[in-house]
């Protein structure tokens, strides 16, 4: 092999050849040419189209990488998709026939395209590793056909979501060497093939260069904009999974990079800073008026005066058992034992031998208090805002397990924003979610891209964490189907579950405050109820605790000693015997 020549591996398996002397002429080009103008302006073009994060992918490659067309560089010379290069050419050739009544040829947008090569490859985070006229040829070749695969859409947006009223008028636009690949009701296998790898963050083309190829064709470039919004709301109307309104809002697509970026803004709009901030700080003060008010107290108060507490505190703790049990007697007997357990001084009975193993199963029991308010050393109590996020950070209970201590689902027509839970009416609001063949794809690689370009909280990811922490099982999934928050066009409920338990995946951890104030809230209210408190305290320090049951088995020792010394100095067959012969009578 010569010395320039190297042969190298891309990350998909294609052979590639380095050639350091085409190489070297390439960077002297675009160091020593001068600026031709504003088109080819690169300064302040954020990067919008990235390599999608090893640990997201790793887990679940095919979701990220295109399976039936290849749009833009990244993907475009793989071998195994080169089947769907003849429709590309064949979109290209009739675009060029629109061109002809305006006197124009795809060589005129291509030299454009070569214009704004430095604005292009600004969008890419990858170096492209060829000519400047082979990528102009490769976006004016995909864009071509993107814009037909589009055509229907913009038909669908402009009868405001009447799809039945646009289907056929779409469809009579769209080439017949192209009908067995479109199918706006979603029938044909390829078209939402086309849909899913559209949506792929590795797949993208700037929607400016789509623009570009229109304007020659529509009156005025306010005509090609218009076009061009429609095309995009129509598309964004049918690939959105939150079915957020009645009314689908108009978009600009030219406020955006590309379609991907189109549809994650759609769902998470940019917030202001100062309402972030705002956000944040207001996740303390929504504890009181909801019908379990915390009782904030000293976290850990007290446990370190054991070994300097005084004498005197000894008798004060008498005094105070003393208090609490004539207080609470009444007719010789005790009337509230569940309070007189709570309200006991526990920190004089642990002294007593055989006491001390007990003190922590009762404090996680009890110290909670009998109103069922929660302590901030509760790892879901208050404060849980405020600690830097652990790994798993996200601990709720499942959505049956929600449903049984009485918390009801209800959808909400809006974005993830309207994610809360409402303590009065104990009513957890979730967003509307469609699910179907190609959900998982589209939330991959809109969880792909905000970890990419997102510069604060990961929002749609803390979205499927938080999707995955109440969904484990097919039941709560039907759950949420029944009340309407999921909308499920999958084989089964068994599939929904699994898509959303494979999607917990993430490349930082991150928090999102009106998504954990709505888990912070929902775990206060489900540890406050007492049929958990006990199943929890059971399952802990009873079945898991040899402690605990060899402190019962010496009681009940105790006792039946105790019994067997009264029994030898009294008769107590007499007592037995009166006992056992009321019963048979």
């Amino acid at each position: 092999m010569a010395a320039s020549d190297h042969q190298d591996t891309s990350r998909h398996g294609t052979p590639l050849v380095f050639d350091e002397v085409r190489w070297v002429v390439q960077i002297r080009e675009s160091l020593e040419e001068d600026a031709t103008g504003g088109d080819d302006d690169d300064t302040g073009i954020p990067v919008s189209v990235f390599n999608v994060p090893r640990a997201l992918q790793v887990h679940k490659p095919e979701a990220y990488t295109p399976q039936f067309i290849a749009l833009g560089p990244y993907h475009h010379w793989r071998p195994e998709l080169y089947e769907m290069e003849r429709y590309k050419l064949a979109a290209a050739r009739r675009a060029q026939k629109r061109l002809c009544p305006a006197g124009l040829k795809l060589d005129g947008l291509v030299d454009q395209f070569k214009r704004l090569e430095r604005r292009v490859r600004a969008h890419y985070h990858r170096y492209l590793d060829f000519s400047g006229e082979t990528l102009a040829w490769m976006m004016l070749v995909d864009g071509a056909f993107l814009l037909e695969f589009l055509q229907i859409y913009a038909v669908a947006a402009a009868n405001d979501g009447d799809v039945a009223a646009g289907d056929g008028k779409a469809l009579r636009r769209v080439s017949s060497r192209m009908q067995h690949l479109v199918d706006f009701t979603g029938r044909k296998s390829a078209h939402n093939l086309i849909l899913r790898d559209m949506l792929m963050l590795e797949n993208q083309i700037p929607l400016f260069l789509l623009r570009r190829i229109l304007e020659p064709q529509c009156a005025s470039t306010d005509e090609s904009g218009e076009l061009l919004a429609r095309m995009v709301t129509g598309l964004m109307r049918e690939l959105c999974p939150f079915k957020m309104m009645e009314k689908f809002p108009a978009i600009d697509a030219g406020k955006h990079a590309h379609l991907l970026e189109v549809l994650y803004y759609l769902l998470v709009p940019k917030p202001a800073a100062e309402d972030h901030a705002a956000e944040a700080d207001a996740a303390h003060a929504n504890h009181q008026d909801d019908g379990y008010d915390i009782e904030e107290q000293p976290v850990d108060g007290g446990d370190a005066e054991d070994e300097e507490q005084k004498p005197a505190a000894g008798w004060e703790y008498i005094k105070q058992l003393l208090v609490t049990i004539g207080g609470m007697a009444s007719g010789g007997r005790i009337r509230y034992p569940i309070a007189f357990v709570v309200k006991a001084p526990w920190k004089m009975l642990t002294v007593v031998p055989g006491f001390s193993a007990m003190k922590q199963p009762v404090e996680a029991f009890f110290m909670s208090g009998a109103d069922g308010s929660v302590r901030p050393r509760d790892p879901n109590g208050a404060g849980y805002l405020t600690r830097p996020p652990l790994i798993e950070e996200i601990m709720v209970p499942s959505v049956s397990e929600l449903a049984n201590v009485g918390i009801q689902f209800s959808p909400t027509a809006g974005d993830l924003t309207t994610i809360a839970f409402e303590p009065k009416t104990l009513t957890f609001h979730l967003p509307v979610v469609t699910l179907d063949s190609n959900t998982e794809v589209l939330l991959r690689n809109l969880v792909a891209y905000e970890a990419s370009a997102a510069s604060g909280p990961l929002v749609l990811a803390r979205y499927t964490e938080l999707m995955n922490g109440i969904i484990d099982t097919d039941e709560d999934v039907a759950v949420l189907r029944r009340r309407g928050v999921v909308l499920n066009r999958m084989k089964s409920d068994g599939e929904v579950a699994k898509l959303w338990n494979g999607m917990a995946r993430s490349v930082r951890l991150t928090k999102v405050a009106f998504v954990d104030r709505a888990v912070e809230e929902v775990n206060r209210y489900y540890n406050s109820r007492w049929r958990v408190k006990t199943k929890r305290f059971m399952r802990k320090y009873v079945f898991s605790s040899w402690q605990v049951l060899t402190f019962l088995a010496a009681i009940m020792m105790l006792l039946l000693t105790t019994l067997q010394a009264f029994c030898s100095v009294y008769t107590c067959s007499r007592w037995f015997g009166a006992v056992t012969v009321a019963t048979a009578d």
